[in-house]
């Protein structure tokens, strides 16, 4: 299986359970790995032969920037569900990073898988 992957993709967005949560944009940090074809694109050298992250990168900006949700979980489970159905991935790793969440800590977040690996 080939991995395309896209690394610390920054989206403002409304998240979080508190009102002042609610009340102000925050910044998320998103990870995926997609399960890929990739040498059909390698063979054509042809962007149309593969999953085009540009186009998903769009796309994810767009949905996450206009949600509203409370968990990083549902988050990324509406990211996960974006790819498999729209971009037809057979599976995704998406991992949500929420820097500022928790005082103390560098990064929070979560990372959840969904598909199968196996063709």
């Amino acid at each position: 299986m080939d991995i395309l992957f896209v690394r610390d993709l920054k989206v403002d967005t409304r998240i979080g359970i508190y009102d002042w949560e609610r009340q102000i944009k925050q910044t998320v940090l998103i990870d995926l790995d997609i399960a890929a074809n990739a040498g059909a694109a390698a063979r054509t050298d042809k962007v149309e032969n593969t999953i085009n992250y540009q186009t998903i990168c769009q796309r994810l900006v767009a949905h996450i920037s206009a949600s509203e949700v409370e968990l990083v979980e549902t988050l990324a489970e509406q990211i996960a569900d974006i790819i498999r159905g729209e971009f037809g991935a057979a599976w995704v790793e998406v991992t949500v990073h929420k820097p500022a969440a928790v005082r103390g800590t560098r990064d929070v977040g979560v990372r959840i898988e969904r598909g199968s690996r196996l063709p």
